[in-house]
Parts: structure tokens; C-alpha cells; sequence
């Protein structure tokens, strides 16, 4: 049992003297080599970003203005349209029967007011002449009915062209029409269906105009000010990740909205090239271009130590650390441009992520 004991003891001895040789030279070794990153040209950006979606502009949900049954569905869902291509009809045989008897209501009128003035000149030329042996005065009563029956006629043939006009009014709206090029997106109405009072208020084709389209979105109220009319923007696109959608800022409401607790203000961004396949609804995010400054001197902001009002960095020459003062200039968040202090080329060292912690400025 002594022995065992021993034994034990021993093997327990040996680990422990293990683990200590370890941790007492784990830092007896030469020094790591620290990283660097090389200072560098480049382009900087500094960006808005504003989320939001595609949004077409002309959407129109068209439904017939009179009740009937659906005699031809001329379009499909997906099929392209021109403006004031027909797409649809009502069986109208009752509307163009109503149109006719306008039409023939009209030409009565028409008459009616020839044989009505014809009758005035005649009573006016019996005044003027004396004619018919009647006395004056007779003669200007037949001129006054002559002229009230002329005016009568003319109000007549007025009242006959607004129904006229009705009725035509009426046949158009028992055929629908595109109201500008564009795509069928829904049709709800097949032929032989009844068209009710209750119906006319539904849509039965729907259309979008593809060739107009913008993104709308929210910026929040931390980066309004930066955003100007105008600005330019990079439109990134979940479903088209790799097409490159230029656009410009053309809108900022002045009214804010509060979403989930944070003020944010919405904005319109129009595209400059729409590239094929955009939808709309699909959701997108624009890099609005607050500033940009074009070959500059560049630096990780991980290097940078300090604080905002004295920022350096550790520069690495001929092996050796030195401490550096520099002028910082426009970030984007990743990168900074240094105005003065360093040079194109040379290595600046990155603290490690315990010395970032421990203080050190950080963009």
C-alpha cells in the first residue's frame, strides 16, 4: 500500500514540474514579431447607409365602369401591353343599342332646330316686308314664338348630345383599356362572368409599368443631416447581389417616423440605370456618398492609437518601434486617410487586442 502511495506521489510530482517548466519559459523565447500592415494609396469613401425596397411608380387596378357579362379577356398574366390596347370587354349589346338611339335623337334635334330657325327668318322677313296684310304687332308676336321655338329647339339638341355623350360614356367602360405601356401582373375576370354593382369596385386586370422605378427607404435621424439632395448612391440589392445599380437621392421627408423606438426620416432614391430583372418589393440597401476623397494615403483604423485629439500609431523602422504623431483625415469606418505623419510604404504596427482593450482609440 506504502508503495503505491509512493508511486502516485511520484507520477504527481513529475506533471506538476511539467506544467511549471512550461509557464517559466513560455516567455523566456525570443520576442513574437509584432504585425504590420503597410501604409498605403487608395480611394475612401464615407457612406449613409438607408435600407428600404424597389417601389414601381405606375400601378393601376383596373375594373370595368358598367355592369354586364365578361365577353373577352384579351391578356394573361405576364403578357406585355401599350397604352390604350384593349384588354378586355362587356357584352355592351343593350349599351350599343343606347348609343344608336342617342345618335338618331341627335339627328331629330339637328332638324329640329333647322325647321325652327327657317320658321324665325320667315316671321323676321314678314316683319321687315310688312307681309301677310297683318298688322305689326302681329307680326312681332309670330316673330317672338318663332324665336322662343328656335331657342327651345337648340336647348333640345344640347339635351340630346350630353345623352349621346352618356351613352358612348357607358359603352367605353364596358371595355377596358391599358392606361400606359406596361405588364399584366393579375387578371381576375374570365369570359361569361357576371360583372355586378358589387364587382365594379374590385379589381379585374391589374398592370405595372416596369420602366419606372425607385427605392424608398428610411435614414436615420443620426445621419440625416449628412444627406443631401442630389448625393449619389450605391444601390445594393438582395436578390441581385451582383449588379451595380447607380441611383442619386431626390427626396427627404421633413416628417419624422419613430420605428421601433428610433427617429428615421423617408427617402427616395431614383435610379439611374435599371438593370433587368428588378421587382418590385425587393429589398435594398443604398450607400448614399457622403464624401469621398480619391489617392490618399491609408491606414487600417485598427493601427491608429491615442485619442481623437492626439492620434499616432507605432511605426516599424529597421526593426525597431517608434512612437508617431499623424493628422487624421476622412474614415470609412474600416480605413482612415492620414494627412501627415507617415509615408506610402511604411509598416505600421498593430496592437494586439488586449492593448485595444485597454484604452486605446479606436474609429
Amino acid at each position: 500500500m506504502k508503495k503505491r502511495l509512493a508511486l502516485i506521489i511520484t507520477i504527481c510530482l513529475v506533471v506538476i514540474g511539467i506544467v511549471l517548466g512550461v509557464v517559466l519559459t513560455r516567455g523566456a523565447g525570443p520576442e513574437a514579431t509584432p504585425t504590420t500592415v503597410n501604409v498605403t494609396r487608395g480611394d475612401i469613401v464615407k457612406t449613409v447607409l438607408v435600407d428600404g425596397s424597389l417601389v414601381m411608380l405606375n400601378k393601376a387596378y383596373l375594373s370595368f365602369g358598367a355592369t354586364g357579362t365578361v365577353e373577352e379577356v384579351l391578356v394573361d398574366e405576364g403578357n406585355n401591353v401599350t397604352k390604350g390596347q384593349v384588354l378586355a370587354r362587356l357584352d355592351a349589346q343593350s349599351l350599343n343599342s343606347s348609343v344608336k338611339t342617342a345618335e338618331l335623337q341627335v339627328e331629330i334635334a339637328e332638324a329640329q332646330v333647322r325647321a325652327a330657325r327657317a320658321q324665325y327668318e320667315i316671321a323676321q322677313i314678314n316683319l321687315d316686308e310688312g307681309g301677310l296684310g297683318e298688322s305689326e304687332e302681329v307680326l312681332e308676336q309670330r316673330v317672338d314664338i318663332a324665336e322662343a321655338s328656335w331657342e327651345t329647339a337648340k336647348m333640345n339638341l344640347k339635351i340630346a348630345k350630353l345623352s349621346l355623350a352618356s351613352a358612348k360614356l357607358n359603352l367605353e367602360k364596358a371595355v377596358m383599356v391599358a392606361p400606359f405601356d406596361g405588364v399584366v401582373t393579375d387578371v381576375t375576370i374570365t369570359e361569361g362572368k357576371e360583372i355586378t354593382t358589387a364587382l365594379l369596385a374590385s379589381p379585374a386586370i391589374s398592370l405595372v409599368d416596369t420602366s419606372e422605378i425607385e427605392m424608398r427607404g428610411f435614414i436615420d435621424e443620426i445621419d440625416t443631416a449628412m444627406v443631401q439632395l442630389g448625393q449619389e448612391a450605391n444601390i445594393i440589392l438582395d436578390a441581385l447581389p451582383d449588379e451595380e445599380v447607380k441611383g442619386e437621392v431626390a427626396f427627404i421627408s421633413p416628417v419624422g417616423i419613430t420605428l421601433a423606438g428610433v427617429v428615421s426620416y423617408e427617402t427616395t432614391i431614383t435610379l439611374e440605370n435599371p438593370v433587368a430583372g428588378l421587382r418590385d418589393g425587393m429589398s435594398a440597401t443604398a450607400e448614399v456618398v457622403i464624401e469621398r476623397r480619391d489617392d490618399v494615403l491609408l491606414i487600417p483604423n485598427r493601427a491608429i492609437r491615442g485619442t481623437l485629439q492626439n492620434p499616432m500609431v507605432i511605426v516599424l523602422v529597421d526593426g525597431q518601434e517608434e512612437e508617431r504623431e499623424i493628422t487624421l483625415g476622412l474614415t470609412d469606418g474600416i480605413n482612415t486617410e492620414v494627412l501627415t505623419g507617415l509615408e506610402e510604404g511604411e509598416k505600421v504596427v498593430i496592437p494586439a487586442a488586449q492593448e485595444r482593450q485597454d484604452g486605446f482609440f479606436m474609429m
